[in-house]
């Protein structure tokens, strides 16, 4: 498991002593400090040897969001998927998109373009990955009781509109998050987010599904 308390939240200064001598380190880092959004383990590395580190232990999940509004939320599920260790995430619709959210994560997660939604179903077809749909409409069932797949794509919908009708009509099965409040739903960064740690209870704690 990762580290879970985080020393440096706000950065590390100039390398003290002797510079390593390994390859991973970046020598203009180990000079100047290093103050990027990054944990612990990672600090004075160059990106691209912190992509190499994370492609050794990424989960098999996707995650993919519609976007067709240039909705603010997608940057923060970025953010999330690269918390938990998302294979890669989806941009379906508009390849333009909000990237504030994102805490500069998008230089060291995975993210793919995919101009329509039959595109991006046909690349799931492709890799044998099931959608799987997070939304609260007729004929879904609740994340609580329900086995998540160990390779699969969640796929989550705009803000306030949710998913469109063929993504909807994509999903092997449309899931929603259980709420008991007054609200009609949840915020769609919320929802990756839960949705994420729902699938890492299940499949890297083995605690699977509530009865």
């Amino acid at each position: 498991m990762s580290e879970t308390h985080e020393l440096s939240t706000y950065g590390v200064g100039p390398w003290e002593g002797e510079w390593p001598e390994d390859p991973r380190y970046d020598r203009e880092l180990l000079e100047h400090g290093d103050t990027r959004n990054v944990i612990d383990r990672f600090r004075y590395w160059t990106m691209e040897a912190i992509i190499a580190d994370l492609d050794e232990t990424r989960h098999p999940f996707h995650v993919a969001i519609e976007n067709w509004q240039h909705d603010m939320n997608i940057g923060s599920i970025v953010r999330s998927a690269n918390a938990f260790g998302a294979n890669t995430v989806h941009i379906v619709g508009r390849k333009r998109w909000n990237k504030r959210g994102a805490m500069v994560t998008d230089r060291y997660q995975h993210v793919l373009h995919h101009e329509t939604v039959e595109a991006f179903v046909d690349w799931c077809r492709a890799a044998e990955l099931p959608i799987m749909a997070i939304d609260n409409v007729p004929g879904c069932v609740p994340i609580e009781t329900t086995s998540l797949p160990r390779r699969c794509v969640f796929l989550f919908g705009q803000e306030g509109p949710g998913l469109t009708k063929a993504a909807v009509a994509a999903a092997e099965q449309v899931i929603e998050i259980t709420q008991f409040g007054s609200t009609r739903s949840i915020n769609a960064s919320a929802a990756a987010a839960v949705t994420m740690h729902d699938w890492v209870l299940q499949h890297v704690y083995n605690r699977g599904p509530a009865a």
